[in-house]
């Protein structure tokens, strides 16, 4: 049993946040991460869970030499760059699930989940993302995978089927409440779909991706164009976080979400995504003390969990003037700003973005492979 004195040398000002119901997630894989001991020094320091995307595989698996010998040795096998890529990817996901199960056991399932995201090529395609979700969470076989889906028109009933055959969800790629509620629906019709197929409620899990940072890079464009526009520029990424939030109180509250949490259901955590600063102007954990409050995640890039950990403050701010997130997003539309159109927009956006990193990812490993067996003749 450690003392009194070494309890208090280790804890973080990540603990003092999930005190307050917080979870820090580390938004970042690579197979270096998990080798060299790193991933497990953040867990040590207050990290509970991990999420990756195609442009954090592309940057790992692309941008360094970490897995070569792997690429060579399923070349040699004669893997297709698509096999490739998932064993890559699957092997860092299973890794960090099994660091982070000891989180998962001692939260009951309740945190110490890992994300992996189906193909973004399949943000149109519901049948696809429900085959592959299905398909990727029973290969990688642990309680505490999260399957991310993105919040497209295709993507909410696939996700409603996940959910409704047992399957965690993470819901990626979304930026404002009409998005979101349709995501908290599909959700709360997914557990009913389980629960009336016999499922035990407890066991599924489900987070909903709200992006922040990329709300104030558009509309702080839009601002500097309008009269009286810089008043409002930097505010209504939170603004708009702190409205879905409340909503997220009326959700998940209420005969229909009763019903459910009587019988073992878990509500579906908000998870702040996109929380690294992108205007320097801002302060370097804007979008961390703004944002903390019970049934939530925020996951953090790097640079941004450094950030925390040297200067961020734990204290409850999620529901503080919620009443001004309300006139903020109002003074916008009186601007000509309205949200719901830059949020379509940001997640068109954000479905290319992460394709064209896919895209890049495969050619820089069909490159490789090429390489590789060109070497062998």
């Amino acid at each position: 049993m450690p003392d009194s004195l070494s309890i208090i040398m280790t804890t973080t000002l990540l603990h003092q946040i999930n005190a307050l119901g917080q979870s820090i997630w580390y938004d970042n894989i690579r197979r270096a991460l998990i080798e060299m001991g790193d991933l497990q020094a953040l867990i040590d320091k207050g990290v509970t869970g991990v999420t990756s995307n195609p442009t954090i595989f592309e940057k790992a698996i692309a941008g360094s030499a970490d897995y070569d010998a792997d690429i060579r040795r399923l070349t040699n096998e004669g893997k297709s760059v698509t096999e490739i890529y998932e064993t890559l990817a699957t092997t860092d996901i299973a890794s960090g699930a099994d660091l982070l199960y000891p989180i998962y056991e001692r939260t009951a399932g309740a945190d110490g989940f890992i994300s992996l995201e189906v193909s973004p090529t399949l943000a149109h395609d519901t049948p696809g993302t429900i085959a592959e979700g299905k398909r990727l969470f029973a290969a990688l076989g642990r309680p505490n995978i999260m399957i991310k889906v993105p919040a497209t028109p295709a993507g909410i009933p696939a996700i409603r089927t996940l959910i409704g055959a047992g399957v965690n969800v993470n819901v990626t790629l979304i930026f404002d409440t009409a998005q979101y509620e349709a995501v908290a629906n599909a959700y709360l019709t997914g557990l009913e779909d389980w629960a009336s197929g016999g499922g035990d409620l407890s066991k599924v899990a489900s987070v909903a991706s709200f992006f922040v940072s990329r709300v104030d890079s558009s509309i702080d464009k839009l601002l500097e164009k309008v009269e009286g526009g810089a008043a409002l520029m930097g505010q209504a990424a939170i603004a708009n976080a702190k409205v879905a939030y409340a909503r997220f109180g009326e959700l998940f509250s209420g005969a229909r979400w009763s019903a459910l949490a009587v019988a073992g259901a878990r509500v579906q955590r908000p998870l702040w995504a996109s929380t690294g600063t992108k205007n320097p102007k801002y302060s370097d954990v804007l979008y961390i003390d703004t944002l903390i409050g019970p049934d939530t995640v925020n996951t953090v890039p790097p640079a941004t969990l450094t950030a925390i950990l040297d200067h961020g403050v734990a204290a409850r701010t999620i529901d503080l003037n919620v009443a001004q997130a309300y006139k903020t997003l109002a003074q916008l539309m009186q601007l000509g700003i309205n949200i719901h159109v830059v949020a379509e927009a940001l997640q068109t956006e954000g479905v290319a973005s992460f394709s064209k990193s896919f895209e890049t990812l495969m050619a820089a490993l069909s490159e490789k492979r090429q390489r590789l067996l060109a070497a062998n003749h």
